[in-house]
């Protein structure tokens, strides 16, 4: 039986069409003008200045902390419940990350946590240099609360919106509600360029400074001058070209993604025992992947029974991201809060939600979660337990 991906590549014919084109004109190198048009098709896109066609999310979060002169011994506060890549890279820097619980109403960073953490930083007379901020699953964190904490003690916002591509925050494009934004075109986003990234700003002097870092930091000069230590950061020409092609499908694929998880809430309405990440009402989520909890003393099963399961007949699916206080690697590191987080990824269960998921797919799945061994579904929800549908 051919496997079901949680969220697997989508292309088409345009991105081909766009390759070739790269691949004939010889531009085979970290430049050329398929980049210079991604960087200007995106900006436009996101409704920012100036951005830069990175490798990869990672190095984009990099060039974030240096573009912002955050350095050794800094702390810089961010969300435990994200993936690896934000916390490496505050330590990249040689910075000491810091870690905020999320909200249950959101599962995004608590802008209550935030306050509380900025205050005792300021009491103590040491502010972050920064502050990560991570857009969950395609929904975008409680900016204006967060921002209010921030701006009151002058840290900078750097928006990780790896996962968040199309979706809005109070009608604005994530990626632009912090003072710089950074996305991801792994191959397992809404959009892909196989690996890659990007760094966003209204800040034209940061992006040109990224740019340099990331090309080796090299200085004008007939001969390879270097005056700083620079990255091998920069896009591929020929990857930027399938970007260019995914852009312009970016809102059919939100569209595609919100439908999954549309049907997901429908056909599991009746499941006592099941709750979905909520979409806050001060947004639009892109609905990257639909991610549930699951309530084993309702339903009979744990998620790991569930995912257990899928896995057996070639479906795809994922806990919820450990915590990053949870992390052997973080584990020494300051924790304000920690029982949502954490309780998100005992109970938390990311559903194959791919924008190519056909009715067919979508049919076996259901079948599939239905014949988990010992499942105990009921025929009604609570009211808590419907949330609301990416409609």
């Amino acid at each position: 039986m051919e496997p079901i991906y949680l969220s697997p590549p989508h292309m088409g014919p345009q991105e081909r069409a766009l390759l070739l084109d790269a691949f004939d004109s010889n531009w085979i190198a970290p430049l050329g003008p398929h980049v210079d048009a991604f960087e200007q098709e995106f900006a436009l896109r996101v409704d920012i200045g100036h951005a830069a066609a990175l490798s990869s999310g990672t190095a984009a979060l990099h060039l974030a902390l240096l573009v912002l002169g955050v350095g050794p011994g800094d702390e810089v506060v961010t969300s435990s419940l994200t993936f690896a890549a934000t916390a490496n890279a505050i330590t990249y820097v040689g910075a000491i990350p810091v870690f905020i619980d999320a909200d249950r109403s959101t599962w995004t960073m608590d802008p209550q946590l935030l306050a509380e953490e900025l205050d005792a930083c300021a009491a103590r007379g040491r502010l972050p240099k920064a502050v990560i901020v991570v857009d969950l699953y395609g929904q975008c964190a409680d900016y204006d609360a967060l921002r209010a904490s921030c701006e009151r003690y002058d840290v900078p916002i750097i928006e990780d919106a790896a996962v968040a591509l199309g979706a809005t925050y109070g009608g604005k494009a994530a990626g632009k509600l912090g003072d710089l934004g950074v996305f991801s075109f792994n191959g397992n986003k809404i959009i892909t360029t196989s690996g890659g990234g990007m760094l966003a700003s209204d800040r034209g002097d940061w992006i040109e400074k990224a740019r340099f870092l990331s090309t080796q930091a090299r200085d004008p000069a007939p001969h390879y001058e270097h005056s700083q230590i620079g990255y091998n950061y920069r896009m591929s020409n020929l990857l930027a070209a399938v970007g260019r092609g995914q852009l312009a499908l970016l809102d059919q694929r939100v569209e595609e993604r919100r439908a999954n998880n549309v049907f997901y809430r429908s056909a599991l309405r009746a499941w006592y025992g099941i709750e979905f990440m909520p979409e806050a009402p001060y947004g639009r989520s892109n609905c990257w992947l639909t991610c549930l909890l699951v309530d084993p003393e309702r339903l009979g099963v744990t998620t790991e029974d569930i995912r257990a399961h899928l896995e057996k007949v070639n479906i795809e699916a994922r806990p919820v991201w450990k915590p990053m206080h949870l992390q052997t690697a973080f584990s020494n590191h300051r924790m304000r809060g920690g029982e949502v987080s954490s309780d998100l990824f005992q109970r938390g269960l990311c559903l194959p939600s791919g924008s190519s998921l056909t009715e067919a797919d979508r049919a076996r799945i259901l079948d599939a979660l239905a014949s988990v061994p010992g499942l105990r579904a009921a025929s009604r929800p609570t009211p808590d337990e419907e949330g609301s549908a990416c409609s």
